[in-house]
């Protein structure tokens, strides 16, 4: 009942085009009063006390003319006093407050006035459990010399390294001066200059208004190499040629999605490839994606995640989500890019095999799922907006925009598409937008292909509906035929002759192995391809859960590695919630995950804490 009032507000009372929202229950930020336009940062990255130390500058933009207060939202943070400068080009200190601590949304930082200053600075140093900042030794590092720390801000955790409105309805421009110790690279999400010694600290500028979720700086020993006219890597020394290798088709990915989609609006896409603790595939910081090194396998057969970051620049980056319970503008959109990347630099082929993955994995998920949950709008009062990164708002938001492509056509959808992306660039919008502008181009036309109820149901209902096109790959036939012979008998695995396999279709065999599975058929696959043995680590994962669930002792050693070597939630959170089904497994995973856990970030440590409490 609660859904069917929310989808009937949502249609009769949509707000208008880019209205602007007043809170965002995840920020102590007062939208309507004053928005920050510009952000200056000068700070020290100190490896010795794992922390950041310095200043933000905050350039405001008054809404309200009675408004006497700043609010910003802090995580941890030391606050050591806060300056206003005068029209008069003085600085003065001001007084300011911090609220108690919440759980999910840290310390609210109230800075109270006299009057409307432009420009406000606060002296803040981060905490070493900043749950944005992840700080390696140096033995945790490939090179094993120097230390390594990253940031990771989306969903909330900004607040966490700056004092900021950690709202992604609030974008600014803005630029900084990082110093480092003596061969210690710094990069930021901006404009970074490859040639740059550090001497005198690392400067610079994103001219583009950003969301603070696309906040982001990194510190180690990197190298860097040109792999187009404005594409490159950065990452550790040792890690370099493959990457470049691997990733050598970034500037056809560009051209493609400019064809279809308009221009790249960002000037650089450079990648950065972290150590492989970072806890997601790949974060979209603009100008500089942050990148796992786990989807460098040597044959190009994951570079779709490339694909999925880059798409970012369109939707997500250029159009982002007003708050996190619309994500799925995002990751839906983003997905749904990423797959006509995909198709249009590997070929149908590759694209469609990602497409039935895709669909079968949510299918899956949706299971396990709450009913709240599975909904493309999903309402996070009260919860931490990390609670809505699961599949949902990637695999059926991307779903929900290939149905309505298949109804209208290419020819009329990619228009559609690509005036979304330049009418609301830089700007944040929410679901009402979404309906409002695409209702007048299709939903609300007489004898719609795709009429409003039936997208209000992808929106607010449960599960997928009963219309949803379900996609074939022909190339997974060979795959289907051969796992219904080797479960029958009819089959070795030898005999499969599985050998010349891609990685997409390991991924669907396995995904699609049934749950009973005996300890034999694993051996007899094993001794045939060495699965245990895999360096590819999305067929690891898959073919570890396969052994946790079938008690197949032979995982347990490589398993393990992978565990503690491997940071990516997506790699390891289904490893640690199937151990947890068994008391047996979950004493081995909590004895593995002690050695795990001082080399996982905050956020994939906060994951695993809680599944093995």
């Amino acid at each position: 009942m609660r859904i069917l009032k929310w989808t009937l507000l949502a249609w009769l009372v949509a707000a208008p085009a880019l209205a602007e929202i007043k809170r965002d229950h995840h920020s102590a930020a007062r939208l309507d009063e004053v928005r920050i336009k510009h952000l200056y940062l000068d700070l020290d990255v100190q490896f010795d006390k794992q922390q950041l130390a310095g200043f933000a500058d905050l350039s405001l933009d008054w809404k309200k003319p009675d408004a006497g207060r700043l609010d910003l939202d802090t995580r941890d943070l030391s606050i050591d006093r806060v300056l206003v400068k005068t029209d008069a080009g003085k600085w003065h200190r001001a007084s300011f407050t911090l609220g108690s601590r919440n759980a999910i949304k840290g310390q609210a930082l109230t800075i109270r006035f006299a009057g409307h200053p432009n420009l406000v600075r606060v002296y803040y140093r981060t905490s070493p459990k900043a749950s944005g900042l992840q700080w390696l030794s140096p033995e945790q590092t490939l090179g094993k010399q120097k230390p390594f720390m990253f940031s990771q801000a989306q969903a909330a955790h900004a607040r966490s390294f700056v004092p900021l409105q950690d709202t992604p309805a609030v974008r600014f421009t803005y630029s900084a001066h990082v110093t480092a110790p003596q061969g210690i690279r710094v990069v930021m999400s901006a404009d970074n200059d490859p040639n740059a010694t550090g001497a005198g600290g690392y400067r610079f500028n994103m001219p583009q208004p950003i969301p603070s979720y696309l906040l982001a700086i990194a510190a180690g020993d990197l190298a860097f190499q040109s792999i187009g006219p404005r594409s490159g890597v950065y990452t550790e020394p040792g890690r370099l040629a493959a990457a470049a290798k691997e990733f050598e088709d970034t500037e056809a990915m560009i051209a493609a999605t400019e064809r279809l989609y308009g221009p790249y609006r960002w000037g650089r896409y450079d990648l950065l490839i972290l150590p492989p603790s970072f806890p997601f595939g790949g974060m979209e910081n603009p100008r500089l994606s942050f990148i796992t090194p786990t989807v460098i396998a040597g044959d190009k057969s994951l570079v779709s995640l490339i694909a999925h970051e880059l798409a970012h620049s369109w939707s997500g980056n250029l159009v982002t989500n007003e708050s996190w319970e619309h994500i799925w503008l995002n990751e839906g959109f983003t997905s749904y890019v990423e797959n006509r990347i995909v198709e249009a630099v590997f070929g149908q082929n590759q694209a469609k095999m990602e497409q039935v993955i895709s669909q079968r994995e949510l299918m899956a998920e949706l299971k396990e799922l709450p009913a709240p949950d599975q909904r493309l709008v999903v309402d996070l009062a009260g919860r931490d907006p990390d609670d809505g990164l699961s599949g949902v708002p990637y695999d059926k938001g991307q779903w929900l925009l290939r149905t309505i492509e298949k109804r209208l056509g290419r020819d009329t959808f990619d228009p559609i598409l690509r005036e979304w992306f330049d009418s609301h660039a830089f700007q944040s919008v929410g679901t009402d937008e979404f309906l409002n502008f695409f209702g007048t181009r299709i939903f609300d036309k007489h004898d719609a292909a795709f009429p409003r109820l039936e997208v209000e149901e992808w929106l607010y209902q449960p599960g997928l509906p009963a219309s949803a096109p379900l996609t074939a790959a022909p190339a997974f036939d060979v795959v289907d035929a051969a796992r219904t012979d080797f479960l029958a008998g009819a089959k070795s695995a030898a005999a499969l002759q599985a050998g010349s396999w891609v990685t997409q279709q390991w991924l669907h065999f396995l995904n699609e192995l049934p749950t009973d599975l005996s300890q034999d058929k694993l051996a007899d696959l094993d001794a045939a391809y060495h699965l245990s043995d895999t360096k590819n680590a999305e067929i690891a994962m898959r073919w570890f859960l396969a052994g946790i669930r079938a008690g197949y002792e032979p995982i347990r050693a490589p398993m393990r590695a992978h565990l503690i070597g491997i940071g990516r939630r997506k790699l390891m959170m289904p490893l640690w919630g199937e151990l947890a089904k068994t008391p047996a497994g979950k004493a081995w995973a909590r004895e593995v995950y002690q050695v795990a856990r001082p080399g996982y970030h905050p956020i994939a440590q906060a994951s695993v804490d809680a599944v093995l409490k």
